[in-house]
């Protein structure tokens, strides 16, 4: 494994801030829009359609741009990165291996990432990119920042229709996080299973999931070193392909 590339949202940054700012925004207790964004979730739904289902009219672009324009725009600091996020990314790039943050953000929230400057050594956006994922021009972006072939590289997220079935068919190696809403709902699913070379349930565990993937002679045995098992079909009582159909992804 030569380069990690880390989606953002509940991966490197807590979405608490986010969806309480959006909950003000509306007018309605946090943990309404918070249990809303759980059904939408449990639905393989996008996570805005919560909003919508509050204000079915709500153009989510254009509410975003009347709150900047109001002062209540993004914010981000330190006290909304998840706690093994620097010790992780130094340890990554200590050990070698070029660290680069790249998912779903605006223009600004690539600005406010650089601000706390991260141990990466490139940090991006969809906003500046110009393509969101889960499509697969993004994941040709990465392939290209990468700086690795693709079998070196290694894309790691908590969202299964937008970070791992993509990242997978891009040719990419993944990492499944149990993080966030869609991470740990999504966690057992069959496809998340099968799809994922690795699972992990932190960050710090990426230093030895890659360096007992890079002494292992074969997928099995890395799969082994990860603590993956194999899982009988049917297990978690839901059908093989459900989780792809549900975002019509792939």
């Amino acid at each position: 494994m030569e380069t990690i590339v880390l989606d953002i949202g509940e991966t490197l940054v807590r979405d608490d801030r986010h969806w309480a700012s959006w909950a003000d925004w509306l007018g309605v207790p946090p943990h309404t829009l918070g249990a809303l964004v759980g059904a939408a979730v449990a639905q393989g739904r996008e996570a805005t359609d919560a909003l919508r289902i509050l204000r079915p009219d709500m153009d989510v672009e254009e509410a975003y741009r009347a709150r900047a324009a109001a002062g209540r725009g993004e914010h981000l600091d330190e006290s909304d990165l998840y706690q093994d996020v620097r010790p992780a990314l130094a340890e990554l790039r200590a050990a070698g291996i070029r660290v680069v943050v790249a998912g779903n953000g605006t223009v600004r929230a690539g600005e406010l990432l650089r601000a706390l400057d991260l141990p990466a050594d490139l940090v991006v956006t969809s906003g500046e990119w110009g393509v969101r994922k889960p499509e697969p021009e993004f994941f040709a972006r990465v392939t290209e920042v990468a700086g690795a072939a693709p079998e070196a590289t290694l894309y790691v997220g908590d969202h299964p229709a937008d970070d791992l079935f993509p990242a997978a068919a891009a040719g990419l190696r993944t990492a499944h996080l149990r993080r966030g809403p869609y991470g740990h709902w999504w966690a057992e699913h069959p496809d998340v299973v099968e799809t994922a070379d690795f699972r992990i349930d932190a960050l710090t565990e990426l230093v030895g999931l890659v360096a007992s993937a890079s002494s292992s002679s074969s997928s099995s045995s890395a799969s082994a070193a990860s603590g993956v098992a194999p899982e009988a079909e049917g297990e978690t009582g839901v059908r093989r392909g459900v989780l792809r159909s549900v975002r019509q992804v792939y």
